[in-house]
């Protein structure tokens, strides 16, 4: 396969579909001391491949305070076709009290031959536990994130999201930011130009999408990262929200 411009594989020009660390909690609101987190990295919209994936460093935020994470690996099918088994991780976070809490997973690069680039991606959900809502609007410093301008949990399906991005802790105007449907039930799309909507960033590094359905929704920001190991570094901010179903009564 000819290669890329490293310019033009940041512009999400290549013949990959989107890769996104997921990380879904069994519930964006809980009154529980615990709950069960999982992610893997994968291409959601498709429901699959999946792809291997280490957990560089993870953490829970927590009014300014950050707790550090552990995990179970379990590994489960690349495809449905087979194609080998990938890592799958999961968590039990221990809520400490109410609050809201922002559970975040750094990737380690993972390469991708098919566009000669590595990619490393921060990821991050919000949950409020015990009815808190203080606090989902605070960055955590990372080097490039999404931080919800909208609450990031109890959200309508219809609803529009709205986000900045940063990086080095300033405002991204013009970055691309790719959206993609978790689809875990097997949706059917007209074609793969649907599997990933895209909206860029206007000079005060916001976006805003409205959501199509309920579900979970991941959106991520891709940035240049420099270069590791001798090629260069896609740098990317995923955030992962909720969308409930409306009521029926109002269908």
């Amino acid at each position: 396969m000819k290669k890329l411009a490293p310019s033009l594989l940041f512009l999400g020009l290549s013949l990959a579909h989107a890769h996104f660390v997921t990380l879904i909690p069994e519930s964006d609101t809980v009154r529980k001391p615990t709950v069960k987190v999982e992610t893997l990295f994968t291409h959601p919209a498709e429901g699959y491949p999946s792809m291997p994936y280490q957990i560089e460093k993870s953490a829970v935020f927590k009014s300014g305070k950050e707790y550090p994470l552990k995990w179970k690996v379990s590994y489960i099918p690349a495809s449905p076709e087979g194609g080998g088994k990938v890592e799958k991780y999961t968590s039990q976070v221990s809520l400490l009290g109410p609050g809201v809490y922002q559970v975040v997973v750094w990737q380690k690069p993972y390469y991708e031959p098919a566009e000669g680039v590595y990619i490393k991606q921060l990821a991050k959900v919000y949950i409020s536990a015990f009815g808190w809502e203080e606090g989902w609007d605070k960055p955590i410093g990372a080097k490039v994130e999404i931080v919800p301008l909208t609450r990031p949990f109890g959200i309508w399906e219809g609803n529009s999201f709205v986000g900045r991005v940063l990086k080095d802790g300033k405002p991204l105007k013009g970055a691309r930011v790719e959206i993609e449907y978790y689809n875990t039930g097997g949706v059917k799309y007209p074609n793969e130009v649907l599997y990933t909507q895209v909206v860029k960033t206007d000079e005060n590094g916001v976006f805003v999408y409205t959501i199509p359905w309920s579900g979970w929704w991941g959106f991520s920001v891709i940035t240049e990262g420099g270069e590791y190991n001798g090629h260069p570094l896609e740098l990317d901010g995923v955030l992962w929200i909720y969308a409930y179903p409306k009521p029926k009564e109002v269908k």
